[in-house]
């Protein structure tokens, strides 16, 4: 998942004169009140050359409002400063939720040119505030003098939130402090936009042609790979078939070709990404040391103590130990699985004696392995999974769960002709707020999947509820010129995965925008998602809708069986995976130096108890690493982890009373999708469950 700012969002008119450029504020659609359904953004209107006019004069307009908050000569109350706070900047917030939302989904050379331009505006703005001695002071009044404003959670966690947030902001440190704090703050927003450039720079750079010549390399291939492979060559201009570094291309080629020379051309090219050419090595080391030169300005021995504070885990100790319970209690089955791996290449005839399992093998392996001993591959499994039917199948799930309807709706502007937008609505027909599904990659597009808000629910100082809107964002495989889509089981998890992040935010209610739906605690934020991927291998939800896209056949328990035993064969695996990256992550932000070794150097020392398949020298997944050097999860990537903890937990609630049980789905909207960041997520998790996680329940799971 992406969170874009989650920051009060209101679109208000501003008179024309406004407009220094682009038009009068009439013209231009990010300025304007939406003659759409619901208020929502006038897609089909914007144009790239309105967002730059649109951010001064949101600029100008937020700077007004905490110029108006400064000089309020009333004595400061949690009204008129925290609340006022929260409220100021409602346009800029639109704005750029927009734009930094679509530079993700269908970007552009002139958009990341924009962004360039914009950050350090950006930073300069939120610094402004946050440095300000005037408006901290006030802060400072209203929060030490707390107990005598009669607040409610909400109240209360607003407060301590902005009171933190000012002081983890520079509010406190001396004026050599503030100005260190500001170059910081601005070279790390220039260099995490870079990193990400050069990540989706270097994902388009590589394509990999088959001409006509050689159609024997892919006479193996099933119809659907053979197909996208023809239909991306032709949109090139080529002959023959193409792969790409995107997943829905790299991904099939490497599980179901058996040519180890092309396949290892592909690795070696997804696993150099950010090296060479798009370079973002020393990209990452900079913003590693600007990251804990920042930690150090307020007094923390490295970024990673700063960071977790604000976290569910609290502290670097509590995130190294529950690594390393996890990984003590996983890794010698993922070897054992490893090994097994490599006994059947070469006892099933793949590969001679002398093989040696490769990363760039694994797929391919591991896919022949499941479906020689499960009888189970993803070409059996992808009929039963076609993209219509398993969203009209998840849509039901939401129904059935949380009484609630999805109506596409297509008077609401989208900004991609992919892109589908859907009301939703209450079993009472009242309005929930509204989904925009984009399913299949595109070069103007980042890789992977995300949730991101296009509007955060809040409510007005009337008492006016403004609903969500919220974007569900994916790269599936898709559909050919003879076949529909039709996702692989880990597309399907990964829909119900990004879907659960949608409920969080659709479901959202509250006061402020700030603790409203995904506005939590980031090692809390995946456990809406992750628990959905539990209803993956129930029969009585495959049931309402995964049925054979020929035959109309209901996909049978005996099929779904052996996707549960194929899952669980390579569980052990796949966790000390993702073990690993979390412990490169945590690497990178515990250094209490620079980092002077290369990056390879540095990322295999920190990732060498988890490395369980052959090292490769010259590959790096760092320089690539998106989530920690681009996004928000730095020194956070153990979160997914630990989210799947409480997902394990909660979700043996819905095995014991039913897996449609409207009671404990009510439950778990009351308390954990409803209720945003307005309580601590441990308070709400064990009003939920009733006892607070233990990892048992998911080491269970995966050594089940």
């Amino acid at each position: 998942m992406k969170k874009t700012i989650i920051i009060p969002l209101t679109i208000m008119t501003l008179a024309a004169t406004a407009c220094q450029q682009g038009g009068s504020s009439e013209e231009n659609p990010l300025l304007t009140t939406p003659a759409t359904p619901y208020g929502a953004p006038q897609f089909d209107k914007i144009k790239t050359e309105h967002y730059e006019p649109a951010f001064d004069v949101a600029l100008a307009e937020a700077r007004a409002d905490i110029e108006a908050i400064a000089r309020n000569p009333e004595p400061p109350t949690f009204d008129n400063t925290i609340v006022a706070l929260e409220r100021s900047g409602n346009r800029l917030n639109s704005v750029a939720t927009i734009f930094f939302a679509l530079q993700s989904a269908e970007t552009s050379d002139e958009m990341d040119a924009i962004a360039e331009r914009l950050q350090p505006k950006l930073v300069e703005y939120s610094n402004d505030i946050y440095l300000d001695p005037v408006i901290f002071q006030r802060v400072k009044t209203v929060y030490d003098n707390r107990a005598d404003y009669g607040l409610d959670i909400q109240d209360s966690m607003l407060l301590d939130r902005t009171y933190k947030s000012f002081v983890r902001g520079g509010a406190g440190l001396d004026e050599a402090g503030k100005e260190r704090y500001r170059a910081i703050t601005n070279e790390l927003a220039t260099l995490s936009l870079k990193f990400e450039q050069n990540v989706l720079a270097a994902t388009n750079a590589f394509t990999l042609n088959i001409p006509a010549a050689d159609s024997a390399k892919v006479a193996e291939l099933p119809d659907f790979v053979r197909e996208s492979m023809a239909d991306e060559a032709a949109a090139r201009g080529e002959e023959g078939w193409t792969v790409t570094l995107q997943m829905a291309s790299y991904g099939p080629f490497m599980t179901y070709s058996s040519d180890r020379e092309l396949k290892e051309k592909l690795w070696r090219a997804y696993n150099t990404r950010g090296i060479g050419e798009n370079d973002n090595r020393d990209i990452a080391k900079r913003i590693a040391e600007l990251r804990l030169e920042l930690a150090g300005l307020f007094g923390y021995p490295n970024y990673a103590a700063y960071v977790l504070e604000e976290k569910m885990a609290g502290n670097e100790a509590t995130v190294d130990a529950f690594i390393d319970e996890l990984l003590t209690a996983t890794k010698g089955r993922a070897l054992e699985e490893v090994a097994e791996l490599q006994r059947y290449a070469v006892a099933s005839g793949l590969y001679g004696a002398g093989f040696e399992l490769m990363p760039w093998d694994w797929s391919y392996v591991s896919e022949k392995y499941k479906n020689d001993r499960y009888a189970v591959s993803n070409e059996e499994i992808k009929p039963y999974l076609e993209l219509e039917s398993v969203k009209q199948g998840i849509f039901s799930l939401a129904e059935k769960l949380y009484g609630i309807t999805f109506v596409p709706n297509k008077e609401i502007p989208v900004y991609h002709p992919d892109v589908v937008a859907y009301e939703v609505h209450e079993a009472d027909g009242s309005f929930t707020g509204i989904i925009y599904m984009d399913f299949f990659p595109r070069a103007t597009k980042r890789g992977g999947a995300w949730m991101t808000n296009y509007r955060p629910m809040y409510t007005e100082a009337d008492g006016t509820e403004v609903r969500p809107i919220v974007t569900l964002c994916g790269n599936f495989t898709k559909p050919t010129s003879s076949t529909p889509s039709l996702l692989t089981f880990d597309e399907f998890e990964t829909f119900l995965h990004e879907f659960g992040h949608c409920l969080h935010g659709l479901f959202a209610e509250g006061k402020y925008a700030s603790l409203t739906g995904t506005s939590v605690y980031q090692d809390f934020v995946e456990l809406p998602s992750q628990i959905m991927e539990n209803w993956a291998t129930q029969k009585e939800f495959l049931d309402l809708f995964a049925v054979h896209y020929k035959s109309g056949e209901k996909m049978p328990q005996e099929l779904i069986d052996k996707i549960v035993a194929s899952k669980n064969y390579l569980a052990a695996y796949a966790n000390v995976r993702q073990l690993g990256f979390a412990m490169n992550d945590m690497a990178w932000h515990t250094v209490t130096e620079p980092v002077t070794v290369s990056v390879e150097e540095f990322e295999r020392t920190a990732t060498a108890p988890a490395q369980i398949t052959p090292y490769i020298s010259g590959t790096a997944m760092s320089p690539a690493f998106s989530h920690i050097f681009g996004g928000g999860y730095a020194a956070g990537y153990y979160g997914y982890k630990w989210a799947e903890v409480l997902e394990a937990d909660a979700f043996s609630l819905f095995e014991e009373q039913g897996i449609f049980n409207r009671d404990v789905a009510g439950s778990f909207r009351e308390n954990i999708l409803s209720k945003g960041g307005s309580e601590h997520p441990m308070t709400l998790y064990v009003r939920f469950r009733g006892h607070k996680p233990e990892t048992k329940a998911l080491i269970d799971k995966i050594l089940e």
